[in-house]
């Protein structure tokens, strides 16, 4: 396998073959130079950080059976409601991904699959679209390796998105996708983002590489200026119709739903038992007695960085009383961080987080002491977080925030 460069340099030249006589034994047929440019790029021409970067990402690739995924079958779901189509190629042969994204039901995905499954179909999807990249590049030259992608957003139910399995997910994939496929895109058109999509989007982006964030370009709802850039690049022979385009698919649809798969809310016949896979966080089963409290102690030490205490938790059947309060060790000020109130965690999981301070012990309370009668079953899981888990945590209360702020 073997495809067309882009003009480099001399000095870069020599970079690329020292790059690959140094990962040679990890290397096989299908791994040609422009391969090789992508990682170089995405380490700014530091071989010893692309070499670590690509090792890592055969072990992923590894991990996922790349080289066998076409002979797994995917989930229906997924093959079924992760709504996306290739619209045809741009004018210089990339590939044209688009995306009705409204369409995408987060929360009943999350009911049907795992979040294991859902990445590999996200590397299966995005092998696919390398595949034929490579296959246009070979009649358009190199630049058509890279792909465009169109999202519509327009009426996007962010509140999902406030659901912590899901921010989880969204988190892991960009950091998966960062990883893995450096260089792929091209660029990427955001449109009808509704209101306040730019606070998601800016704890998102601390996943992405500084690259990729510039190829992104982010349109509110009701703007048509991204058709101008977008058809720079796309003939809109070749886009639909109901996106500024001039394609309808043979039934005379403007959207051109025969041509992609439009997603849709899931059927909850597909759902399965998610209980023990909505986290890779270790959640804890326990009783709160009739009458008692659960607590919960954390201490923050003053030389650790700033962290979040964060909770995720439910109850069957009944509420219960939650509530977090904190003791300063060095002053022995006590104060409530969560006032003690009823949450309805039957009925869906209380989700959050609170930033902490040092030299400070936070005592999350789980508190049953009202009811005399029942136990409450409860399952939980609190703890200190950082790095990746700020991420996920913020986005989750940055989202459940912005539902109240547009309510």
């Amino acid at each position: 396998m073997s495809g067309p460069l882009p003009e480099i340099s001399a000095e870069q030249r020599k970079t690329l073959e020292q790059f690959r006589k140094l990962m040679s034994p990890e290397l096989n047929e299908t791994h040609d130079d422009y391969f090789l440019l992508r990682w170089l790029r995405a380490r700014k021409w530091n071989v010893e950080a692309a070499e670590k970067m690509l090792k890592a990402s055969l072990k992923t690739r590894a991990m996922w059976n790349v080289d066998n995924i076409e002979k797994w079958e995917a989930p229906k779901a997924l093959r079924e409601y992760l709504p996306y189509g290739v619209m045809g190629f741009d004018k210089e042969g990339s590939p044209v991904i688009v995306c009705p994204f409204y369409n995408y039901d987060i929360w009943g995905m999350m009911h049907c699959v795992t979040r294991f499954e859902f990445q590999k179909y996200l590397v299966l999807l995005l092998e696919r679209f390398m595949k034929l990249a490579y296959e246009q590049s070979l009649k358009h030259g190199w630049k058509a390796r890279q792909l465009v992608v169109f999202l519509d957003c327009e009426s996007m139910n962010l509140k999902q998105y406030a659901w912590r399995p899901a921010a989880e997910c969204v988190i892991s994939s960009i950091k998966q996708y960062e990883a893995n496929f450096p260089e792929l895109l091209k660029m990427c058109y955001i449109i009808n983002a509704p209101k306040l999509f730019s606070v998601a989007f800016n704890i998102v982006k601390k996943f992405l590489d500084e690259n990729t964030t510039s190829k992104i370009h982010i349109y509110k709802s009701g703007v048509d200026k991204w058709q101008e850039s977008l058809f720079s690049l796309v003939d809109p022979k070749n886009f639909p119709k109901s996106w500024g385009g001039q394609l309808v698919d043979k039934l005379g649809d403007p959207q051109c739903k025969s041509m992609m798969v439009w997603g849709g809310k899931l059927p909850e016949e597909l759902y399965i038992d998610q209980n023990s896979q909505q986290s890779d966080k270790n959640f804890t089963d326990t009783q709160v007695p009739k009458g008692d409290k659960l607590k919960l102690n954390f201490k923050v030490n003053g030389q650790q960085e700033e962290q979040l205490l964060s909770w995720n938790f439910r109850t069957f059947d009944y509420d219960i009383k939650f509530g977090i309060y904190s003791v300063d060790e060095k002053t022995g000020e006590k104060r409530s961080e969560v006032p003690l109130g009823t949450v309805y965690s039957n009925e869906m999981d209380e989700v959050g987080c609170i930033s902490t301070r040092p030299n400070t012990t936070y005592t999350v309370v789980f508190d049953n002491s009202a009811s005399y009668l029942r136990s409450k079953r409860l399952r939980y899981w609190v703890d200190l977080i950082s790095d990746e888990e700020e991420g996920i945590a913020e986005l989750t209360n940055q989202m459940d925030n912005t539902q109240i702020a547009t309510a």
